[in-house]
């Protein structure tokens, strides 16, 4: 029930350890958590590929299962958030692009949220087990979100399109202090 939670923290405190032996890829925090969510979402994304007689990992059939009857074309559904975890976990790694893979990403788990409501209010059982409950679901996206979000924090605002690119020096950075905007 908790593996992809495990993974998310595991990641994050192996990439942390990186930094402190001086790999300036994983020198903040918020760098550390923008590759553990691509990570996660590596093998989050590619269970939606996966095909039903497989059942080392959760499956294909398991996510559609999920998807809530409201939603048409469940397969495409599936596959289509597949890709758009895969393309977010890209976007994370790259610093250039982690800033509008964060708030995609968050995006993304605020529409999924659905169907893990419907999923916990319908006890579809996941990979084999019981249902998770609901009060698991919601605080595990709340977690996707703040993470994605925070991985926003160490990207390259020099990169984003000028409007963006004030919202983004303007923000607090570490310690609250504002970074100066340059014109």
């Amino acid at each position: 029930m908790f593996d992809t939670i495990i993974m998310l923290a595991v990641a994050l405190l192996g990439f942390r350890v990186l930094g402190a032996f001086g790999v300036r890829r994983f020198a903040t925090w918020s760098a550390c958590a923008a590759h553990a969510m691509a990570v996660m979402l590596l093998a989050t994304g590619s269970a939606h590929f996966v095909p039903a007689g497989v059942t080392v990992m959760p499956n294909h059939a398991d996510l559609v299962a999920m998807v809530p009857p409201f939603v048409p074309f469940p397969d495409a559904m599936v596959y289509l958030t597949g890709v758009l975890e895969l393309l977010g976990a890209a976007g994370l790694v790259l610093a250039a692009t982690r800033w509008a893979a964060g708030f995609a990403l968050t995006a993304l788990f605020v529409l999924l949220l659905p169907a893990n409501i419907y999923a916990a209010l319908a006890e579809i059982p996941f990979h084999g087990g019981p249902a998770t409950p609901l009060w698991v679901r919601i605080p595990e996206q709340i977690l996707y979100i703040t993470v994605a979000l925070w991985a926003t924090r160490s990207a390259d605002p020099s990169l984003l399109p000028a409007p963006l690119r004030a919202f983004a020096e303007a923000r607090p950075r570490r310690g609250g202090s504002r970074r100066a905007a340059t014109s």
